[in-house]
């Protein structure tokens, strides 16, 4: 469940898009990239799915709203995916990047997990995998699902978890630093340059949010530390771009990362902190961005879409050693 918790991580924050010392790289020249690489570097199919017309797989998908099983081709369930985690009036590029990472997490998702609901391969469930917006689908939507159809990130052959986040408060993370991932760091997660649109909006850039003290003992212990009071609170290690991998609170370490769900994700918006301090008998805290910080910023795929960055610099960016790669 832990595990779970931390690959649907990247879905959580995206509901701001109604709209430190870090690390910095050159921005990628812009080049023609091959999308169509060597059989051996394309990842397996889920085996679970059966091909449909034009080889596209299909999928039974529970649609939490109508409380009923639907069978779709995984394009046209990827249009409802895509309108649910980026505006549809974004620049083309940027929603097709979306699109690349979306298409990805559904076959890794497909190849890893089962879905909760009896006789499905993947749910409408934010909780469980994506947003989805059936009727937010427009001709901008269509279009940017048709012109990566078929494209995933492969990481050496293998589908790598293709996280994202709203906004990196001016630098992306690495895994176990912005989610406390258990398993060794993959190789494809990085500290870059986040590239943020200036047109964010403000509550995505910076954030600011007090606790009742009985809210934050509450979350420790959810947790799994034990806290009777709060006497001191201050942030313990921090990772390569500056946010919390712990926060000590009387001398005790709690994962920054699962903090922050515990407490809420839209409240407590990062672990980028630039202020921590128990002030009126409160837990008063300050921070940039939006999100765990691994990946693709959204709101730096915007601004990069807009400088006239293609979907595939823009995923190769954000994620190292990957290779975009057509499945069907």
């Amino acid at each position: 469940m832990r595990r779970m918790m931390k690959m649907m991580c990247c879905v959580i924050c995206t509901a701001v898009l109604a709209g430190c010392a870090h690390a910095e790289k050159e921005m990628p020249t812009k080049a023609p990239v091959e999308t169509v690489k060597a059989e051996n570097n394309k990842p397996l199919l889920p085996e679970k799915l059966q091909s449909g017309k034009d080889g596209v797989p299909m999928l039974s998908v529970y649609q939490v709203d109508e409380e009923t099983v639907t069978d779709m081709d995984l394009e046209t369930y990827l249009e409802g995916v895509l309108a649910g985690e980026m505006k549809n009036t974004w620049p083309l590029e940027a929603l097709k990047a979306q699109a690349i990472l979306a298409r990805t997490f559904v076959l890794k998702f497909c190849t890893e997990k089962e879905s909760k609901y009896q006789g499905a391969d993947i749910s409408t469930d934010i909780e469980e995998a994506q947003a989805y917006d059936a009727t937010g689908v427009n001709n901008r939507i269509k279009k940017a699902v048709r012109e990566t159809r078929g494209l995933i990130l492969s990481h050496h052959g293998e589908l790598p978890y293709a996280w994202f986040h709203a906004h990196s408060g001016g630098v992306t993370a690495k895994a176990r630093e912005g989610l406390g991932y258990d398993d060794e760091e993959p190789g494809y997660t990085q500290v870059v340059k986040g590239m943020d649109s200036d047109q964010a909006p403000a509550e995505a850039k910076s954030w600011e949010a007090s606790f009742a003290k009985d809210e934050v003992i509450a979350a420790a212990k959810a947790c799994g530390v034990k806290i009777d009071s709060i006497d001191d609170i201050e942030v313990g290690d921090t990772g390569e771009s500056g946010r919390a991998e712990t926060i000590v609170i009387n001398g005790k370490s709690v994962s920054a990362p699962e903090l922050r769900i515990a407490l809420g994700s839209t409240k407590m918006r990062s672990t980028l902190l630039n202020s921590l301090k128990i002030e009126n008998g409160k837990i008063y805290m300050a921070g940039r961005g939006y999100g765990h910080g691994v990946g693709m910023t959204q709101w730096g795929a915007y601004a990069m879409a807009e400088d006239g960055k293609s979907a595939e610099e823009i995923v190769t960016y954000y994620f190292r050693d990957v290779t975009v790669e057509k499945m069907w």
